[in-house]
């Protein structure tokens, strides 16, 4: 519960200190999959693979630089990228060298865009069941695996610079998954070495007050997320602001989060109905996803 969470007390292993190469390589025996027994585990490698090619940056990259980013066995790797190519996510672009297709950014927007017809309609009706709070709608960035960004709102006739919120809050500051309710929904959901990169980034100067500073908390807030299926802060993004966000779920991976606003002096404490109205947004939203087109008989 933001920063006055219980849970913001554990000795949860400190993650600052590993970034890149170190992170991959300190993941290798959990991500290459040999305990696990989850369905969703072939899929989160196959998103550490595709997340390597914009985290690492540069026009190609070989199996070994990704497996040792990404901690990744070689082997496996190599068949998710052969594998990809056939679906046409990857393309090999010279000897043991490859990147993403264009097309793959492509169906990333055309699903999202199709996907989230209605979306306005979702925020509003949380607008209204929460007494007017300010309702968000924060997606994964598709470029990297390691940042959000707002795609829709419902404000009213709010005018945010009135309220204190400026553009750069919006859209600059609140793309670190280190500040804020709905970063921190996102990150919880995210694979360990995503978590790592994102812990070992320094927190935003224009972050408010609530920001957790100290990683053994905001790891401690992130398995408190999963256990309740929300977050909710306490000045984190901003001063004199409270929040509400729950996860939007696609397929069992992470997609986004729903973040409801409002003002400390009107919601001093994150009621239930407001953490409950948040929730089924996300769920209406989550299902969405999970949508498939009908049959044609």
């Amino acid at each position: 519960m933001g920063q006055r969470t219980a849970a913001s007390q554990s000795t949860a292993p400190e993650a600052a200190q590993h970034t890149g190469r170190h992170t991959g390589r300190a993941a290798r025996s959990a991500a290459s999959g040999g305990s696990r027994t989850s369905g969703s585990g072939h899929a989160e490698r196959v998103f550490l693979v595709q997340t390597a090619f914009a985290e690492l940056g540069g026009s190609a990259h070989g199996p070994g630089e990704i497996a040792e980013f990404t901690g990744l066995d070689d082997s496996v790797v190599y068949r998710i990228l052969q594998s990809g190519i056939y679906q046409r996510i990857f393309e090999r672009v010279d000897r043991g060298l490859y990147r993403l297709r264009t097309s793959a950014a492509q169906l990333a927007f055309t699903a999202l865009d199709h996907r989230l017809d209605g979306a306005q309609t979702v925020l509003s009706d949380l607008r209204e069941a929460t007494g007017n709070g300010l309702a968000f709608l924060y997606m994964v960035a598709p470029f990297s695996g390691a940042q959000r960004q707002c795609v829709d709102m419902a404000v009213g006739d709010s005018d945010l610079a009135e309220l204190g919120m400026t553009p750069r809050d919006v859209l600059s500051v609140t793309r670190s998954l280190r500040t804020g309710a709905s970063g921190r929904t996102i990150l919880a959901y995210l694979p360990e070495v995503l978590q790592q990169r994102v812990l070992a980034e320094p927190v935003p100067e224009q972050a408010g007050p609530g920001v957790y500073r100290d990683n053994d908390a905001l790891l401690a807030s992130l398995a408190e997320v999963r256990d309740l299926g929300h977050a909710v802060g306490y000045e984190e993004c901003m001063a004199g602001w409270n929040s509400c966000a729950a996860p939007i779920m696609w397929d069992g991976a992470i997609m986004g989060a729903v973040l409801l606003l409002k003002q400390k002096t009107v919601m001093p404490d994150v009621p239930r109905s407001v953490i409950e109205a948040t929730k089924e947004a996300a769920a209406v939203l989550s299902r969405y996803g999970a949508a498939r087109p009908a049959i044609e008989g």
